[in-house]
């Protein structure tokens, strides 16, 4: 059949087109994302999902490759991201308590979920995370001149579900915890520890299920979908449910690379400002999901015993919760230098008494995502936010 002029018109259009869609993958930028939990892990999971969120909301300009447990682990995520050894990170900020006052001040005010009983049961992460989200925002310049000193820009933040007692015994009174050593994972389940007389452990959360199962410590106080992200449920034989409580909040889980942040236009900054608030939903309404299939599993198929702990230790604990929060501020002060402590918490409470009522009527993981897009993080002003 031969060629006419219209169809070599057609070819060559569609070459030129072609050859641009070519060159605009070719040119899309690629950055490095490293998160300490194993591949297949919930926020693995959610890890991929944010990546591929960044290559849509960026119309492919953007793209995020994800390194699972290869790059960096939790331990060497802070320095990593700052020395820009990754390009984003999954940090833990109260591994770093030095480097990260003012955040983990407010991330360890957590327990104070304790004090709003069954009006927030099951979706005390949404909530909080809410509230520190928009804080640390628009509300803490400390929080980011904090962040600036790593040379790292915040663009988002998760929790767990409710932190609980998983042990390799019994633990469910004021008497049992005497004695015992709990490996905690902030300076508030190790004040609660040592107020019934817990001996606190301090160990990175690739270190636990190995100190629970040889006996370095006795109890692992974290997230019953963390036992099985980290292999803890292996070593486990009893789980306490309902203390100490709180989530763990001192997850920034999108910290960003300073010099790569500002290496972006405005729209790819956006981008990843509007990934962030989806897997900023996405982790806490898991881990909140996930909880009760995961303590089923254990008693049913594991022979894992689980416990309510008792009235007096309920009570004991949301007592102390009530007298933390000023100790949280004099303890960031006396070791941290952080002045204003008790002024910053003073201002969260009001913010989280807020995105406590919002979060009540949220029926899904994405109507989360859109709360925290519309709420706070399309108010963010890529144009400026870490420049």
């Amino acid at each position: 059949m031969p060629v006419t002029s219209s169809l070599v018109r057609i070819l060559s259009t569609s070459l030129v087109l072609g050859g641009m869609t070519l060159a605009s993958v070719a040119d899309a930028r690629t950055l490095s994302y490293a998160i300490g939990y194993p591949p297949g892990s919930d926020s693995a999971k959610a890890a991929q999902n944010y990546a591929d969120r960044v290559a849509e909301f960026s119309d492919g300009e953007l793209s995020v490759k994800v390194y699972p447990l290869s790059l960096l682990n939790f331990a060497e995520t802070s320095a990593g991201v700052r020395d820009g050894m990754a390009d984003i990170g999954y940090l833990l900020s109260p591994y770093f308590p030095a480097e990260y006052p003012h955040t983990n001040l407010l991330a360890e005010a957590a327990m104070q979920l304790q004090l709003f009983g069954d009006e927030i049961k099951g979706k005390e992460g949404p909530a909080y995370i809410g509230a520190l989200a928009e804080f640390v925002f628009f509300n803490c310049e400390e929080c980011h001149e904090d962040f600036q000193k790593q040379n790292q820009v915040f663009t988002g933040i998760a929790s767990s579900s409710n932190y609980m007692l998983n042990c390799s015994k019994p633990v469910t009174t004021v008497e049992d915890l005497a004695g015992k050593r709990l490996r905690a994972a902030g300076s508030q389940w190790s004040r609660w520890a040592q107020k019934f007389g817990a001996s606190p452990v301090t160990l990175s959360g690739n270190e636990a299920y190995e100190a629970l199962d040889q006996g370095v410590v006795d109890c692992v106080v974290i997230s019953a979908p963390d036992l099985e992200n980290l292999g803890i449920i292996e070593a486990t034989t009893d789980i306490t449910t309902d203390v100490p409580g709180g989530v763990f909040a001192g997850a920034e889980i999108t910290n960003t690379n300073g010099d790569a942040w500002q290496s972006l236009n405005d729209k790819q900054r956006t981008a990843m400002l509007h990934a962030g608030a989806y897997i900023s939903a996405e982790i806490p309404w898991v881990y909140h999901q996930r909880e009760a299939a995961v303590l089923e599993r254990a008693q049913n198929e594991m022979g894992i015993e689980i416990h309510t702990a008792s009235p007096e230790l309920q009570e004991a604990t949301r007592e102390f919760v009530r007298q933390d929060m000023d100790a949280i501020a004099l303890y960031y002060e006396k070791t941290y230098g952080v002045e204003n402590g008790a002024e910053l918490l003073a201002s969260f409470r009001p913010v989280l008494e807020k995105w406590v009522e919002l979060v009540k009527d949220v029926n899904s993981q994405e109507e989360l995502a859109e709360l925290y897009w519309d709420e706070v993080f399309s108010k963010v002003d890529a144009s400026t936010h870490g420049m």
